[in-house]
């Protein structure tokens, strides 16, 4: 290979960039080619030699751009765990494309110091490598249901259609789906979990040693993303960063699965005198997403945290974390890692950005250009939450819609308003405000019964208010209040945050009254 034979390692010298240390090399050519004032040229690598440095080779190569570089000593100290072994041996361009929090400089200063040389031109395709050479990461993607409401095809990302929000349980083929990468290879029959403990050492266990191990638990719980209702608020106030989530990023089903605290227990730890350095509970999925939760809430009783493997007494669908996945009922959908593979008992939060970055609210006079990461914690468990869901025409002349009507005492021409409520901490809601003209008069809808499961309220209460049509004004607006007496403000401006994240201001959905 062109170059190959003519590189000397002369020293190791020792750089520390973002407090990373790691051995780099200082390199010098014998006989290296120059250009037409002397300067040496570097190694030329074909993309063939490249390959070769993959996933199962002792020195891990890739590129980027034109440009090839050898991260073997970096792969240890990644933020981003072993996710990077998914692009050596070929171009890391599309990882990034993805990750987009490596496209600043200091990302680029600490890639250049494990530069080796630059791709071959004759393998180059307008300057790039060429796309039969990058693999592709979303190749194992499920088929999706064509009634979901998509925000991006890859990642794929799409939420709860209207009509699917309507039923307390979401079907699993609408229930919506948010994810930050693509969706792993798994085999259920050699999926592990382990459990490292604070001292390092390790537990293993198999899907069907939890499953015949450890007792079978049911809960009702809702997952709502941080995201949802964004656009509202960038409607309503200022442009938010991410999807533009409308009211579908949340749904409802039955998980079961074990305890996480009966597992932790088991592996070792003694969770009714818990040892001072534990106070958190990391988690990692096959795709390597991180995140984390106090330990607290790990291991309580009522908490309900579980390792789940069946969604809606089904096994989970690939794309909600078959064959494992952890549930935080409670607590913001981020937190509830899918496909995970290990459990870590940890003196501080996960390191991963999920948790350090992108899940912050920050104060209205926040931006991207002055925020200060660790000035603010995680979000953990979420505010009282409500939206409408569907505003429907009842006719008196209809032999079905009059059934209804006399349910609620009336006999002309109607509007059934629906939608769901919502609080995090296991808070239970008391009440759901609606208003038909703007907010100037409200009332109070009902509360729909339902059978949840579990030691808190984990799930959505679903209301419904009935009401003559000719109170109807141009606006409908809905509040929602929980057991500690927490509801939502009414404008979407004080609680601006940059991120879009907790959207929770009052919803408000035009109405138009249908020509007789």
């Amino acid at each position: 290979m062109a170059g190959v034979d003519r590189l000397y390692i002369i020293g190791p010298c020792i750089r520390d960039l973002e407090n990373i240390h790691r051995p780099s090399y200082a390199v010098v050519y014998a006989d290296a080619p120059t250009d037409t004032i002397g300067h040496p040229q570097p190694p030329i690598f074909r993309l063939e030699e490249v390959r070769k440095h993959g996933r199962d080779a002792e020195e891990k190569w890739i590129t980027r751009g034109d440009k090839v570089y050898n991260i073997t000593d970096w792969i240890p100290g990644h933020p981003g765990g072993e996710v990077i072994l998914r692009a050596v041996g070929g171009p890391v361009d599309q990882y990034w494309n993805i990750f987009t929090i490596h496209k600043k400089q200091e990302v680029y200063d600490i890639l250049d110091t494990f530069y080796l040389g630059q791709v071959d031109p004759q393998d180059l395709v307008d300057g790039k490598v060429p796309v039969e050479h990058v693999d592709d990461p979303f190749k194992n993607d499920p088929k999706r249901d064509e009634r979901l409401l998509v925000h991006s095809a890859r990642p794929f990302n799409a939420e709860t259609p209207g009509e699917a929000l309507n039923s307390f349980i979401t079907p699993d083929v609408l229930f919506y789906v948010r994810q930050h990468m693509w969706v792993p290879e798994v085999d259920e029959a050699h999926h592990k979990l382990v459990i490292e403990l604070s001292d390092g050492e390790e537990r293993e266990y198999s899907l069907q040693e939890l499953k015949t191990k450890f007792d079978e638990v049911t809960i009702t719980a809702t997952l709502q993303c941080s995201g949802n209702r964004r656009k509202h608020m960038t409607d309503e106030s200022r442009s938010t960063n991410g999807l533009q989530w409308e009211a579908g990023a949340i749904s409802n089903a039955d998980w079961s699965g074990v305890r996480l605290r009966d597992v932790i227990k088991d592996a070792g730890v003694q969770i009714d005198d818990l040892p001072e350095d534990i106070k958190h509970v990391q988690f990692v999925g096959a795709e390597a997403y991180g995140a984390s939760i106090p330990v607290a809430k790990a291991v309580d009783k009522l908490g309900d945290v579980l390792l789940v493997y069946k969604m809606n007494d089904k096994p989970l669908a690939l794309d909600h974390g078959y064959p494992l996945r952890l549930v935080v009922p409670g607590n913001v959908a981020a937190r509830s890692v899918k496909w995970i593979n290990r459990v870590r008992l940890s003196d501080e939060e996960s390191p991963s950005q999920w948790q350090r970055r992108d899940y912050k609210c920050f104060g209205p006079n926040v931006g991207s250009s002055n925020v200060d990461w660790d000035s603010a914690p995680a979000i953990q468990e979420t505010p009282v939450q409500s939206a409408i869901t569907s505003l429907r025409d009842i006719s008196s002349h209809s032999s079905q819609d009059s059934k209804l009507l006399q349910v609620y005492g009336l006999e002309e021409d109607s509007i059934a308003v629906e939608g769901y409520s919502y609080a995090g901490g296991g808070r239970k809601i008391i009440r759901v405000d609606v208003s038909a003209d703007d907010g100037r008069n409200w009332h109070q809808a009902e509360l729909l019964a339902d059978e949840s499961k579990g030691a808190k309220k984990w799930a959505w209460t679903r209301w419904r208010w009935v009401l003559p049509r000719q109170q109807a004004g141009r606006c409908f607006i809905v509040k929602a209040v929980d057991e500690a007496y927490n509801t939502q403000a009414g404008e979407y401006e004080p609680n601006y945050n940059f991120r879009g994240n907790l959207t929770s201001s009052w919803h408000r959905v035009g109405y138009r009254a249908k020509a007789p």
